[in-house]
C-alpha cells in the first residue's frame, strides 16, 4: 500500500477537479490529483462559458489560451422550432462590455486540456487509474481510499466526483433525479452543414414542445457543433432502454427546416441521459468537501454546470491562500465554512433556475406562444436577468449580488399564463 500525501487532495480529474488542481497550485499548495480513468480527459463536444468564468480564467492566466482554443461569438439568438422564427436575441459584445469579459463556446476536451498543462505547469501530480471507494476524516485531515488499496491523505480532501459521488453518501441519502430528456450530440467540419439556414457567427438555440435543438462554431470556426434535446417517451413509461435514436427523430417531426437538416448529422452511436439532482445546502463533513458536479450537478439549460465548478475551485482556493498558518498549512476549519457558507446558496438558485428555464423552453401550446410573446418583447440590452449570474464570483455571503427573479423569466410560465 503506497500513502501519498498533499495539503490538497483531488479526487476526481474532470473540469472540475482540474481547475482546483490548478487554483490551489497556483497558490502555492502542494495538490494531489486522483483520476479513475488511467488517461485524463473529457467526452462531449461543445460546451459555453460566460463571462463569470471566463474572468475567472483570465485571473488564472489562461484566457487567452482559452481564447485560440475555441470561438467569441457575436450574438445569442433564441429561436421557434417549429417555424425558425427569432423569439429573442442577445449582443455578446454588448454583454462583454458591460461585464469586462467575453461570453464565448469551446470543445471541452480543449478546455480540460489547456486547465490540465496549467495545473501540471504550476506544480499539481497528477495519478491515474485511481478509483476512489471511501472517504474518511483524521484527526489532521483527511484521506481518500482507492480501489487498488493505496491512500491520500492531506489536510483537506476535495470531492470531484462526480453526479455519483462516493463523497455525496456521506453528506445526503439522496439520488440523481431523472428529468427523463436526453440530449444528442455532433460536432463536424463546418462544411458539412448547410450554411443557408445556420447562423455560423452566433449561438443558436430552437425552442419547442418537450424539444429544443443548439448549435454554435468550434474550434477558430472550423467545427460545428449542434445538440438536440428532447423527452423521452419510453423514459416517461418507465422503459430501460431510453433515448434511442427513432425517440429522437420521432420527437423533431414538423419542426423548421434548419432542424431538419442538422439532425441527420448527430451522434447516433451515443447518447446523454439528463440527470440532476436536489439541491444540497451542507457541501462539508469534517475536512472533506464536494466540488462540481458531486455538489451541484445541474440540467444544462442555463449552461453553467462546468462554470459552478470553476467557480467552487476559484472560491476554495482565494479562501485557502488567505487562511494559511505561519508553518503553510491552512486552516482548514476556517477554509471550509467560509467556501460553505457562499457557494450552497448561489449554486441551489442554478439548479432551481436551469429547471425552470427548461419548463420555459419546452412549453406545449397556447404556453409556448405566451412565453414568445414575453421574450418578443424583451429589449436586447435588457440584462436584468442576467446581471445575478454573470457578476463577479462572490467570495462571501454578502459579496452576492443582488437576486432578481421576474416572474415572466423565471417563475413558472404556467401560472403567468393562468393568470394573464
Amino acid at each position: 500500500m503506497t500513502t501519498f500525501k498533499g495539503d490538497v487532495v483531488v479526487v476526481g480529474g474532470g473540469i472540475g477537479g482540474m481547475a482546483a488542481a490548478l487554483a490551489l497550485s497556483l497558490k502555492g499548495f502542494n495538490v494531489q490529483l486522483f483520476e479513475k480513468h488511467s488517461k485524463f480527459g473529457e467526452v462531449g463536444a461543445g460546451m459555453q462559458i460566460a463571462p463569470n468564468c471566463t474572468r475567472i480564467l483570465d485571473y488564472w492566466g489562461v484566457l487567452d489560451e482559452v481564447k485560440a482554443a475555441g470561438v467569441l461569438p457575436s450574438g445569442m439568438k433564441m429561436l421557434d422550432a417549429m417555424d425558425g422564427h427569432i423569439i429573442t436575441q442577445m449582443d455578446l459584445r454588448d454583454m462583454e462590455k458591460r461585464y469586462g469579459y467575453p461570453y464565448m463556446v469551446i470543445h471541452r476536451s480543449d478546455l480540460h486540456r489547456i486547465l490540465m498543462e496549467a495545473a501540471v505547469r504550476a506544480g499539481a501530480t497528477l495519478h491515474g487509474s485511481k478509483g476512489c471507494v471511501s472517504y474518511e476524516n483524521t484527526p489532521d485531515g483527511a484521506r481518500a481510499v482507492f480501489e487498488d488499496g493505496d491512500v491520500a491523505e492531506g489536510n483537506i480532501v476535495i470531492a470531484a466526483d462526480g453526479l455519483h459521488s462516493v463523497a455525496r453518501a456521506m453528506m445526503s441519502d439522496d439520488q440523481p433525479v431523472n428529468s427523463a430528456y436526453v440530449a444528442y450530440r455532433g460536432a463536424f467540419p463546418v462544411g458539412e452543414v448547410a450554411d443557408n439556414h445556420v447562423f455560423l457567427d452566433d449561438v443558436v438555440v430552437y425552442v419547442g414542445p418537450g424539444r429544443h435543438f443548439v448549435q454554435y462554431g468550434l474550434r477558430g470556426g472550423q467545427m460545428f457543433n449542434q445538440v438536440a434535446v428532447f423527452e423521452s417517451p419510453k423514459a416517461l413509461a418507465g422503459e430501460e432502454d431510453w433515448g434511442t435514436p427513432d425517440e429522437l427523430d420521432k420527437a423533431f417531426e414538423g419542426s423548421c427546416e434548419a432542424i431538419e437538416e442538422g439532425l441527420p448529422l448527430m451522434w447516433r452511436d451515443r447518447w446523454w441521459r439528463m440527470f440532476d439532482r436536489e439541491p444540497l445546502m451542507d457541501w462539508v463533513d469534517g475536512h472533506i468537501a464536494l466540488l462540481g458536479d458531486s455538489a451541484h450537478p445541474p440540467l444544462q439549460y442555463i449552461a453553467q454546470g462546468a462554470i459552478m465548478a470553476i467557480q467552487d475551485a476559484y472560491v476554495m482556493a482565494e479562501h485557502a491562500a488567505k487562511n494559511r498558518r505561519a508553518d503553510g498549512t491552512i486552516d482548514a476549519d476556517t477554509v471550509l465554512t467560509a467556501y460553505n457558507a457562499v457557494r450552497p446558496e448561489h449554486c441551489r438558485r442554478v439548479l432551481t433556475t436551469s429547471r425552470k428555464w427548461g419548463e420555459l423552453w419546452h412549453l406545449p401550446k397556447p404556453e409556448a406562444d405566451f412565453r414568445n410573446a414575453l421574450l418578443e418583447a424583451r429589449d436586447t440590452y435588457d440584462y436584468s436577468f442576467t446581471d445575478w449570474l454573470y457578476k463577479d464570483t462572490a467570495l462571501t455571503p454578502e459579496e452576492e449580488p443582488e437576486l432578481f427573479e421576474p416572474l415572466s423569466i423565471h417563475d413558472e410560465p404556467a401560472k403567468a399564463w393562468q393568470n394573464r
